[in-house]
């Protein structure tokens, strides 16, 4: 995908993970288009009536989802002129913050460009699938004990630490949410025979017990498995890595470059309270072992991401332990519907041409189910705390329907891919001037 110019893919959809990485990296993507037939061993492409061989030129429309037979002159997008001067208007009218969903400085500084005031999702595990990290974590996942798995996470401390430094000296003084490891391990792990002898050799351990451990980690459903703040309670020394690499980056940024940085710390996939509490009382001991090594301290956050309908159900116990919401509305979306965000694409799509469905809601949030969840989320979580932060960080903060929604049920800010953050903008005057 960082090779790419552009990403087509025959399965997915709006929300797939191809669809999601694309956006935050500015690369044009259409996921899910069914009608692709696609030969890797000819190396071909056929559309209908058309074949495309290896060299050959097509074009995408992310937007529309068109896929187009030959070369389109493109030209980067810019803020200025007459559009700029609108978008002056629009953040002197709304009162939704937008903030921008970013993994590297790159992306962040894109952001900061297209004036977003924050970041209120980053992902820490994109930067675990660098080429000099990923044999770390492969050696971290397949470790036999405890001891040597800090031994392999205190070669990523280094490396996360200096991810958080380059965001942070972006961001400057603005919000910055990281959210803790979030996928199933077995995305790190190759699956291929040939594959697994080579990680065996890299880490000295036999084949077979590595192809064994590789079979374990193998999961059914692994989006509704062992990821997200379970992988904190099972190998809380994770969490402790990952909340040691978020203070001492900003411990330095706050001393090299003078900004008063406030750490946002998101505990992903909270179905519970107490699952919550167990991650935070790590997280929390990290950062006060961290601050009276370095002999300072100062304020940080730890929340949530209500991204589980039970999480939302209970979003009252739960606003007892985090200090801020983030509502994933791709996920809860999906457990809500009981749609895979992966798979259902073409069934939607159905159900649209039907009239079942006005729109996708993996598109524009379901305002009446999924987003009752997250209004009754929103209401309770400020019963329990009335200073608790309140956003979205899922596909659906770039969406103007949803941004509208957004606006009414009290967040404080939307969160959305770079490239979406002149959208959001622009919509939350819009919801601003329509709900006065």
């Amino acid at each position: 995908m960082v090779a790419a110019e552009g990403i087509l893919t025959a399965r997915g959809g709006m929300t797939s993970h191809a669809a999601v990485v694309a956006r935050g990296m500015g690369k044009c993507c259409v996921s899910g288009c069914s009608e692709i037939k696609v030969d890797e061993e000819g190396k071909t492409l056929g559309i209908g009536q058309y074949t495309f061989k290896e060299g050959d030129f097509i074009s995408l429309n992310g937007t529309t989802g068109d896929v187009i037979k030959g070369e389109v002159r493109t030209v980067p997008p810019e803020l200025s002129g007459d559009f700029g001067t609108i978008m002056n208007w629009a953040d002197d009218i709304r009162t939704l913050k937008v903030r921008t969903n970013a993994d590297n400085p790159r992306d962040a500084a894109q952001a900061v460009e297209f004036g977003a005031q924050g970041i209120g999702l980053c992902r820490t595990e994109h930067m675990f699938f660098e080429e000099e990290r990923i044999p770390a974590i492969r050696r971290m996942i397949l470790a036999d004990s405890e001891e040597e798995r800090r031994e392999a996470l205190s070669f990523l401390l280094p490396y996360q630490k200096g991810d958080f430094k380059g965001i942070y000296e972006v961001m400057e003084e603005r919000p910055v949410t990281i959210r803790l490891l979030d996928p199933p391990l077995h995305e790190f792990i190759p699956h291929t025979d040939e594959e697994l002898h080579e990680l065996a050799d890299f880490i000295g351990k036999p084949y077979e017990k590595v192809a064994k451990k590789a079979e374990e980690l193998h999961e059914f459903n692994p989006m509704l498995g062992h990821r997200g703040c379970r992988l904190a309670v099972t190998y809380p020394e994770i969490a402790e890595m990952q909340a040691e690499a978020i203070i001492t980056a900003a411990i330095e940024v706050r001393k090299e470059k003078g900004y008063d940085i406030i750490p946002e710390i998101m505990v992903p996939l909270v179905g519970s309270k107490t699952e919550l509490t167990d991650v935070k009382k790590t997280v929390v001991a990290t950062i006060d072992r961290v601050f009276e090594r370095e002999g300072v301290s100062f304020p940080y956050l730890v929340g949530t991401m209500i991204e589980i309908p039970r999480a939302a159900l209970t979003a009252d116990e739960i606003a007892e332990e985090a200090e801020f919401f983030s509502f994933g509305t791709n996920d809860l979306t999906q457990m809500g519907f009981g749609f895979s965000r992966d798979d259902t694409g073409k069934i939607i799509k159905e159900y649209k041409e039907k009239g079942i469905f006005e729109d996708d809601p993996f598109q524009s949030l379901d305002q009446v189910g999924i987003g009752k969840l997250v209004k009754m989320a929103v209401e309770m979580g400020k019963k329990t705390r009335p200073d608790i932060h309140l956003g979205i960080c899922g596909e659906h903060g770039g969406d103007p329907k949803s941004i509208d929604f957004c606006h009414r049920v009290g967040l404080q800010y939307v969160s959305c891919s770079p490239f979406r953050v002149p959208i959001a903008r622009l919509s939350a005057a819009q919801a601003a001037i329509r709900n006065k």
